[in-house]
Parts: C-alpha cells; structure tokens; sequence
C-alpha cells in the first residue's frame, strides 16, 4: 500500500469509530420539547452547535463560525478554542431569547476536551443549564 492509502485508511477508520460513537450516544441522548438537544460537530475549519427537538425533528437555535455574529467576536479563524468559545456563547444567547433554559449535551462522538469542552462551558457561563 502507497502511503496515501495508509493515509486515507487511517482517516476513514477514525471517521467510523466517531459514527460509532455517536450512534451509540444518541442511543442516550434525546432531545424533547422540554429538554432540546444541544449537538456540536466540528470540522477542520468550523465548529458548529445546535439546539435541536427530537420529538419534531426540527432545530430551535444554531451558530456555527460561519455566522455573522459569531465572526464579529472573532479575530483569527474559525477552527479554534476562541471560536468554539465564541459559538457557545451565541447559541446560548439565542436559545435564551427563544426561552430554551435547559438542554442536554450530544458532544457528537467527540472526546469532552478541547472544543467540544469550551462550547459546552460558555453556554454554561451564558446561562444554559445541562
């Protein structure tokens, strides 16, 4: 196998073991009217976060990097624990605004460090409880 394929390889394997993960998350993890589902996914460039109703299947609140908001607060790129801080702190202005108060955590496979982490606690600081 060339390099590149070892590459590639490596890289659909981590892919699956965190498609796994998830599923097995959301086994857990329901969002209700009461209670909506906060997910995050991260891509090399972006952090995003929504607020989600399961039972309707629709989204309440989103921010991502790619916000307006959200890029105001910002002074470098998106991909970063300032963004993810800063995406935290605008889905929970927004959930606020909508009356959402209580959520809970769908950290979309991810390990709970890093992004994943800075989101959750500026949401926290922001007044969401989960």
């Amino acid at each position: 196998m060339s390099e590149s394929n070892v590459h590639k390889k490596r890289v659909t394997q981590k892919q699956e073991r965190r498609r796994r993960a998830h599923l097995r998350l959301r086994n857990r993890v329901k969002g209700t009217a009461s209670r909506p589902r906060l997910a995050v996914f991260k891509s090399l460039q972006h952090v995003y976060a929504q607020v989600i109703d399961d039972d309707l299947g629709t989204t309440l609140v989103c921010a991502s990097t790619l916000d307006a908001d959200v890029r105001g607060k910002l002074s470098g790129g998106g991909g970063n624990l300032a963004a993810a801080r800063a995406v935290g702190e605008v889905v929970a202005e927004r959930a606020k605004a909508k009356g959402i108060t209580r959520v809970v955590f769908d950290r979309g496979g991810y390990i709970y460090h890093g992004k994943v982490k800075e989101i959750a606690e500026s949401a926290r600081k922001q007044g969401l409880d989960f």
